[in-house]
């Protein structure tokens, strides 16, 4: 008998040919930013309390994925995808040549995205922040860092959506799918 046919004789269920990665609150944070982040930058001149309502709460989960990144389940921790630089440009180069390894979390420039995404972001939050204070309210120069910050986060999410496609490609495997629905293919 082989190993599925006990399973399904034991469990009468056949083993999962996926396996659960992200958690609820990693992929209700990934969507929930991403479109708190588009709020936020289609309305920055136009509608400010809604910019600023969005620019608050992406600041809350900014602080709640940190904290999730440190005690989280293992495919949330850093610990999990924050490598080297050596490491991130290895792998890139694999990717260039298409044997770039398959991970079951992010992979090394998946996880560079990460912290630099969160990086420009608290970067963006706080010069935001700092706008609405008695000391820089009205400086220009704080005004013109948040939108450099902005416009920076801008393109890489624009890269960040080009390395989903192009490791979705490489590894016949939908990303975009997994961030929804937690579960990746387990090989």
């Amino acid at each position: 008998m082989s190993a599925i046919h006990d399973a399904i004789e034991a469990g009468g269920e056949t083993p999962s040919a996926s396996v659960k990665v992200w958690d609820p609150f990693v992929r209700v944070f990934h969507w929930s930013l991403a479109g708190l982040f588009l709020l936020a930058y289609a309305t920055g001149d136009e509608i400010k309390n809604v910019h600023i309502a969005a620019g608050y709460t992406i600041a809350g989960l900014l602080t709640l994925r940190i904290l999730w990144g440190l005690v989280g389940p293992r495919h949330a921790r850093f610990s999990d995808f924050v490598r080297s630089p050596r490491a991130v440009l290895a792998y890139m180069r694999a990717v260039a040549l298409l044997k770039a390894p398959r991970y079951l979390g992010h992979n090394p420039a998946g996880g560079a995205m990460v912290v630099a995404l969160i990086v420009m972001l608290i970067g963006t939050c706080a010069t935001g922040y700092m706008m609405t204070t008695d000391s820089f309210w009205g400086a220009k120069w704080v005004e013109e860092v948040h939108e450099a910050l902005a416009n920076l986060t801008i393109g890489l999410v624009v890269v960040h959506v080009l390395g989903v496609l192009v490791a979705s490609f490489e590894h016949r495997e939908n990303l975009v799918k997994a961030m929804i629905t937690g579960r990746k293919r387990r090989s």
